[in-house]
Order: structure tokens, then C-alpha cells, then sequence
């Protein structure tokens, strides 16, 4: 049985006024329902009782009875006596369409090569190519490469100048940093998994964000990790994240805080601090990704301070990386944290790689001495991307709901119906590869949400999308869902 719980207070505020529609009874269950499929409530959740929650909403408890008993005849809520009533996900089901014994999801969200065919567009992966200086510093970096050449090659810390010029990045930002306190990683990937390697041993809690990155949710799920899934799609709740953090006793939490990915949500700053002070009282490190950091569309807006600017005791531990921003084939991250916990990084990742190439880390130190010209390349083509991406969207897929991300590289868009997955399967079948929302969560519900990255160009997006329309009607089409049969 589950150790979390939601008060009725809390469950009412997430719920919002459900006593307009009527029956009330079926509207409270339809809003439970849709908290658990979109992730905000998470599966395994003790639900108040039902006097609690009528008092909270302001209904009649026979109301709260009706709607728990629909609930646990669709599958949403099960019950026992003295023990309460939990969520849970209805059995498996599967449509005709699927072939007998096919599992949910399929091989999205795996890594397998792009059919052989020049039309197929692949909007599983979200990264541009590299800007239009990326020449320039390719050349500059092998020029000073004679300077390093003469020694083994090996900085398991990463080069001293790289290291300073990290360091003059956040201190930029309002976070005085110093070069020891930066770790060059091969990759954010590898900066997250030399991570679970220290602060994380088989069995701990970790909190993490539903959805969230997938690769972040296979490193945690390899190091034995137990998963806390916490609800952000319609942005944070620290209320319900600092409950998580106490009541599963977490010891680490990762965290997206700059145009999420894949919702591209921005936190704002008061709830960094607010999240920042709920893991100073659980005791809890706070993994922060800025992977998309530097992916604002309006370089003129405010950013919001970085999450490490409001720890003061050491508890954030921050990932960069060059991939999203540069190019995803230079294969170089960082990590910010403290000088100690930096020698335990440096000494842990020995049996990983010893060190990141020396001829990537000075491209991308060329490559930050110019950020401001990357930025703007950036934001220039993203916003482009992104606005002929939605447009495509609203005239052939008119029922699919989203919203215009101020960063990052991708529309999380909410299709109506549970049919992800097999919206996938038939866009791949037509020449177009979209990732659907499970592979973004820790066990099974987004099956209504797909991501779609706007890297590519407006042409071959909107073809994208003329594609997904046809996908997505082949799907409406097709014979209802059955239950699995069952065996005995």
C-alpha cells in the first residue's frame, strides 16, 4: 500500500469547481480521472475520505460516495476496508489494430535507426544542428588544440579554461561559482548518471517530474531507484511536491525548471525558492537540468534566476550541457556543486570514461565565449519552427490542445483520447516518428499526449502534421478498444 496521500483540501484545489456540472457525482469522478491520466495525481495515492472531501468541496458526502464508486468501476480507484481508497490504472486494453500480445508503447522512446527512406521525418529527437559560427570555432579550437597536445590528454575534472568560463556563466546569472566547483561531463546524460552513482544507493526515494525526460528515468530505474512522480503539467505544485518529499522520505530529486521538457513550462521564482527551501526540510539534494536553459525565444525577456541562485547550504547540484544548445554531437556537459562533492564526481567517474575529449571541450569553450550569437540563431529559428509547428497544428488537428512555450524545442499537445501510443504506431507506418506521452512517465498514464519538437523546418513540419492528421483519423476509425481477455 502506498505511504502517500492527498488531503481533501489539497484534492479540492486541484480539482477546481466541479459542483456547476451536473451530475456533480460524474463530474467529480471525470476531474479525479483526468488528474490521474495527466499525471498530477499520481497512481498509488491515498484519497481522502469521503466526509473530508465533501466538506472541502462543499458537496454532499452521498456525492463523494457515487463518484469513488464510478471511479472504481472504471478502474480508477481501488478500496479496502480500514485501508482507504487509492488510485490505480484500469487493466490493459488493446485495439484491434494492435497485434495480439503487442505492449503498450511498443519500441517508442528506444533508440533504433530512422527507416531508409529520404522522406521519413523523425520528430522523435529534439535537437537542431549546429549554428552558423560552429565552423569559426571549430577552427580557432584546433588551433590552441597544439597547446594541450603535448601532455596525456586526461582532465577528469575537464579543462582548466573550459571550467572558468563555465564558472563566469553562472556567476553571470547571479550564482558565484568558482572553476573547482565545476565537473566537464561527456554529455548532461553522463552528468546525470555519474550523479546517480554518488548521491543515489539502490532503494532511495527519488522525486521526479511527471513527465519528465526518459533517458533521466532510465538511469534512475538502472541505479535501483524508487520513483515519486510528481505532477507538472499544468505547471508545479510545491505544496504537492514538498508533501512527496516528505512522505516518501526522498533523498534526491530531479527537476527541469527551464522550458521543461517536454511540457516546455518555465518555473517561476517563486517557486524555485519555494522548492529549493522543501528540499532543505526533507534533506534532500535537488538535481536542476538547464539543458534548455538558454532556449528563451525572446532574448529581451527577464530569466528567471537559476534554482541554485536560492541554495545556500549546497543542496542543488546543477547539469549544463552543449547538445540542445550547440550541436547534440559535441558531446559535452557539466555539473556545478559544491568543491568536495566535485572531487567525489571526479574520483567516481574513473570507471565510466577518465576524462571528455579534449578537441569537443574547446569547441564548446569557443562556442560559450560567443553565446550571445548562438542564442540568437537559436531563438530565431525555434520561434519560427515553433509558430509554423502550431499553425499546422490548428488547421489540420484542430481538437488537439497545447500551448505556445516562451522556450525549448518542443509542443506537448493533449490529443483528446487515450490513443497515444497507436497514434504513434500509425504515424510511423505513414513516415513520420512522434514519441507519445508514457515514454515521458513513470508507469503508464499521458497515454492522451505526444511531444513534438519544432527543430526542423516549416516546410516538413507542416508535412509532419499532415501526416499525424491522417494517423490520427486512421485511429478515430478503427474498432473500439476490448478488454484483454482474461485466463485461468
Amino acid at each position: 500500500m502506498s505511504t502517500r496521500y492527498v488531503s481533501g483540501a489539497h484534492l479540492a484545489r486541484l480539482l477546481g469547481d466541479v459542483s456547476r456540472e451536473r451530475p456533480v457525482y460524474a463530474a467529480l469522478a471525470r476531474s479525479v480521472r483526468g488528474l490521474v491520466q495527466d499525471g498530477r495525481l499520481a497512481l498509488r495515492t491515498r484519497l481522502p475520505a469521503e466526509r473530508d472531501l465533501a466538506a472541502a468541496l462543499g458537496v454532499s458526502r452521498t456525492t463523494v460516495t457515487a463518484a469513488y464508486d464510478r471511479l472504481r468501476d472504471e478502474g480508477y480507484v481501488e478500496s479496502r476496508q480500514g485501508a482507504g481508497s487509492w488510485t490505480v490504472l484500469p487493466p490493459v486494453r488493446m485495439s484491434s489494430a494492435e497485434p495480439p500480445g503487442a505492449a503498450p508503447g511498443g519500441r517508442f522512446g528506444r533508440a533504433h535507426p530512422v527507416p531508409d527512406d529520404a522522406g521519413f521525418i523523425d520528430l522523435g529527437c529534439a535537437t537542431p544542428g549546429a549554428p552558423a559560427i560552429f565552423g569559426e570555432a571549430v577552427a580557432a579550437a584546433v588551433d590552441e588544440l597544439p597547446r594541450h597536445s603535448s601532455g596525456p590528454g586526461y582532465e577528469p575534472a575537464g579543462l582548466a579554461g573550459l571550467r572558468q568560463v563555465i564558472a563566469d556563466g553562472y556567476a553571470a546569472r547571479g550564482v558565484p561559482t568558482r572553476p573547482d566547483q565545476i565537473v566537464v561531463t561527456t554529455g548532461a546524460q553522463h552528468a546525470f548518471t555519474l550523479l546517480t552513482q554518488v548521491l543515489i544507493e539502490p532503494g532511495d526515494a527519488v522525486m521526479v517530474e511527471r513527465p519528465t525526460y526518459p533517458h533521466a528515468l532510465g538511469a534512475l530505474r538502472r541505479r535501483g531507484a524508487r520513483l515519486v512522480p510528481v505532477g507538472v503539467n499544468e505547471g508545479w505544485d510545491v505544496e504537492l511536491a514538498a508533501g512527496a518529499m516528505r512522505q516518501a522520505a526522498v533523498r534526491t530529486a530531479y527537476t527541469i525548471p527551464d522550458f521543461q521538457n517536454p511540457t516546455g513550462r518555465l518555473m517561476p521564482a517563486a517557486d524555485r525558492a519555494a522548492l529549493v527551501d522543501a528540499a532543505r526540510r526533507a534533506d534532500a539534494f535537488l538535481v536542476a537540468d538547464e539543458t534548455f536553459a538558454d532556449l528563451a525565444h525572446d532574448l529581451d525577456a527577464p530569466r528567471e534566476p537559476p534554482l541554485a541562485s536560492f541554495d545556500s547550504g549546497g543542496r542543488v547540484v546543477t547539469i549544463g550541457s552543449a547538445s540542445k544548445l550547440m550541436w547534440g554531437g559535441l558531446r559535452i556537459g557539466w555539473i556545478r556543486t559544491t568543491a568536495p562533492l566535485a572531487r567525489r564526481l571526479v574520483l567516481a567517474r574513473e570507471p565510466f570514461d577518465m576524462a571528455s575529449p579534449v578537441l569537443d571541450q574547446l569547441i564548446v569553450q569557443e562556442l560559450l565565449l560567443r553565446v550571445e550569437d548562438v542564442r540568437a540563431e537559436r531563438a530565431e529559428s525555434l520561434l519560427r519552427g515553433r509558430d509554423a509547428l502550431a499553425g499546422a497544428l490548428r488547421e489540420l488537428l484542430p481538437g488537439w490542445e497545447f500551448r505556445l512555450p516562451a522556450g525549448g524545442m518542443s509542443l506537448w499537445a493533449r490529443i483528446g483520447a487515450p490513443v497515444a501510443t497507436l497514434v504513434a504506431e500509425a504515424a510511423e507506418r505513414r513516415g513520420v516518428r512522434v514519441v507519445a506521452g508514457p515514454v515521458f512517465g513513470v508507469d503508464g498514464v499521458l497515454e492522451d499526449y505526444v511531444r513534438l519538437p519544432y527543430v526542423l523546418p516549416p516546410d516538413t513540419l507542416r508535412l509532419a502534421v499532415e501526416r499525424l492528421a491522417l494517423a490520427h483519423r486512421e485511429v478515430e476509425a478503427a474498432p473500439a478498444a476490448r478488454p484483454l481477455p482474461a485466463y485461468v
